[in-house]
């Protein structure tokens, strides 16, 4: 058994009754069930269709996400989630280069290596070395003044530990971000790159081994081995090529307003969803939510 699972932006719904009854009625499926009037519902299928991407494509147009996925063991115990771009709405490197006058020069190198066109250790130290000699009291600065956390983030952590889970935060990005935005999301750990500072200056390199795509994959054996859960227990979530490996091992890699690139290899999809579309493709209804 499968299970279709429609969803739109909680900030402007606009997934409409018989838009979910036509595509029931049109791929056979059972009773719809609304897990958020106006914003998702979903309903139990016996197969995949052979013409899901072509819906899917359909309703993009209309603000709409759409997945299918088996309907058992939707619920999972580890939630893995990258940090820019995913729980928070901004490349902290990027904004950090903002502050040093190199922003135009990092963010093109950070779009090309989140797209995959560039390796992500290399364009990693190219970007951090052009940082060099900037204040340490810039991080500060942007996490102040220049962050921004993604909508239902801490929804998504505090409802998955609330039914028994763990949240661990997995960045390619720093230590100095990963840090304060986890406690404030709620997460159990964090893992990141360590910037080097020396006179209260960021120096221009990295500490070795950066977290990168394999260590990213290294932190779901991990974890997941400790809990003493399976892989399939896993769900996982972001954005850039950085993360493709963990989200094709997780039972659900969900490409979060990904890079096309990036998106085109994943099943699970969500283009105009907040971090709650998490909790809706484990079958949480919003009064189930831990707010």
């Amino acid at each position: 058994m499968f299970t279709a699972t429609l969803l739109t932006d909680p900030a402007t719904p606009a997934l409409e009754r018989a838009t979910v009854e036509a595509l029931r009625n049109a791929w056979g499926g059972g009773d719809a069930r609304w897990l958020d009037p106006g914003v998702a519902a979903e309903f139990p299928l016996d197969a995949v269709p052979g013409n899901l991407w072509d819906v899917w494509e359909g309703l993009q147009a209309l603000g709409i996400d759409l997945a299918v996925q088996p309907a058992a063991g939707r619920r999972k115990r580890l939630l893995l989630a990258d940090m820019d771009s995913t729980m928070i709405r901004q490349e902290c490197i990027d904004e950090l280069a903002a502050v040093a006058g190199v922003g135009p020069q990092v963010a093109a190198i950070t779009a090309r290596a989140m797209e995959g066109k560039l390796d992500f250790e290399a364009a990693l130290r190219q970007r951090v070395g052009l940082l060099a000699g900037l204040a340490e009291t810039a991080i500060a600065e942007v996490l102040d003044r220049r962050i921004s956390f993604m909508p239902g983030g801490r929804t998504l952590v505090a409802t998955m530990k609330a039914r028994g889970g763990h949240a661990v935060l997995v960045s390619g990005g720093f230590t100095a971000f990963a840090g304060p935005v986890a406690a404030a999301l709620g997460f159990d750990e964090n893992r990141a790159n360590v910037l080097h500072i020396c006179d209260g200056k960021l120096t221009g390199t990295v500490a070795d081994p950066i977290l990168g795509r394999a260590a990213k994959v290294q932190a779901l054996e991990e974890v997941a081995a400790r809990l003493g859960i399976g892989e399939d227990q896993v769900v996982a979530v972001g954005d850039g090529a950085n993360d493709l490996g963990m989200l094709a091992r997780a039972g659900a890699g969900v490409a979060l307003h990904a890079k096309p690139a990036v998106a085109a290899e994943c099943a699970l999809r969500v283009n105009h969803g907040d971090l709650t579309a998490l909790l809706f493709l484990q079958g949480y209804a919003r009064a189930e939510f831990v707010e």
